[in-house]
């Protein structure tokens, strides 16, 4: 039988995680779920979850270039972008680029983020994905697909999705990717995914097989690795 993972969620690095909670909550009505002196959880309105992991020497992303890339951005479904582009922008937002549905903003700890336009969507915020920068898209997403036991629901020039479950994540293409070198301050992660398998030895197989490495750090219920593009991740019992 062949073992997967269950996505848990994205953790964002921040120095200041009461803060960067704050910011993420009024803008969107998720609620926090845990709270922790390092650790905040957060909920979205259809049940998925977003953390916000304490990192005293974050050095925040300078989007779009790859000195200091994003690594991974969330994208968020509003009815009435502009409208929410404004209110991210008293809230502490930096607004950065903009498309003809969408709007890209940085959040208070530097980290970009999409206002996505989809008419209809209700008043709260939703969570349309995480997406990660890569080298190769298609070749991420398959990486992603077969560790989560999700579907490569697109391919295409611009990036690939997979989903399952109820939760997406899609991966964009970057020329001249510049990869994380997890603990490396220099070269900061920005974000990791949190996947839970019910047993540590088996899961951490099946992530080599697929193509992870193993990283120094862990304890007793989770294994810390990076993906093909060098992107760490967590696995947890």
């Amino acid at each position: 039988m062949t073992v997967t993972g269950r996505l848990e969620l994205v953790a964002l690095d921040a120095p200041d995680i009461a803060k960067l909670a704050s910011f993420y909550a009024a803008l969107t009505g998720w609620e926090v779920a845990r709270q922790e002196v390092d650790w905040i959880t957060m909920r979205t309105g259809d049940g998925q979850e977003i953390a916000f992991q304490h990192a005293p020497d974050h050095v925040a992303p300078r989007w779009p270039g790859q000195e200091l890339p994003q690594q991974f951005h969330l994208d968020l479904l509003v009815d009435g972008h502009e409208a929410a582009a404004e209110r991210a922008v008293s809230l502490g937002a930096t607004r950065l680029a903009a498309g003809p549905n969408w709007i890209t903003l940085a959040d208070p700890a530097g980290h970009p983020f999409d206002l996505c336009q989809r008419d209809g969507v209700g008043p709260e915020t939703g969570l349309y994905a995480v997406t990660i920068d890569a080298p190769d898209a298609s070749a991420l997403a398959r990486f992603y697909a077969d560790l989560l036991g999700m579907e490569v629901t697109y391919d295409g020039p611009e990036g690939a999705l997979v989903a399952g479950d109820g939760k997406s994540v899609m991966f964009q293409t970057v020329a001249d990717y510049t990869s994380p070198r997890w603990p490396d301050p220099a070269y900061p992660q920005q974000a990791h995914l949190d996947i839970v398998v019910d047993d540590l030895d088996a899961g951490e197989a099946r992530a080599r097989e697929l193509g992870a490495a193993r990283l120094d750090g862990g304890g007793e219920r989770f294994r810390v690795f990076a993906d093909p593009a060098g992107h760490p991740f967590c696995l947890t019992a």
